[in-house]
């Protein structure tokens, strides 16, 4: 969640928010619930899922340049009481030149 610039008019911010307590669950839910239980190996299944899509976000210090750009999500869910991310970059989708960044301490995810 860099600096990104969105108002030169490029990149746009999706979201989706399911809530799925007592519903049928979409097979988007279904998959966040399975990659939860394979990678954290627990039981889970989401009450409550959003998806956040930042699609060709130029960086912020991109003031003439806007074609390096970066799409990326982050998919936040919970059953109430415990809580994950997941966070998904394109492949290829890292554009932004890191090392005309503020800091040059790139990391993709989070630590």
């Amino acid at each position: 969640w860099d600096n990104a610039d969105f108002s030169r008019g490029v990149g746009t911010t999706f979201y989706q928010e399911f809530s799925t307590l007592n519903m049928a669950k979409p097979p988007f839910v279904r998959d966040v619930e399975a990659k939860v239980r394979r990678y954290l190996r627990s039981s889970y299944s989401a009450a409550w899922t959003l998806k956040i899509t930042w699609e060709k976000a130029p960086v912020h210090t991109a003031q003439t340049d806007t074609r390096k750009t970066i799409t990326y999500q982050a998919v936040l869910t919970t059953d109430g009481f415990r809580s994950y991310i997941l966070m998904l970059y394109q492949d290829g989708g890292m554009q932004w030149d890191y090392t005309r960044l503020t800091s040059t301490k790139v990391l993709i995810g989070y630590t």
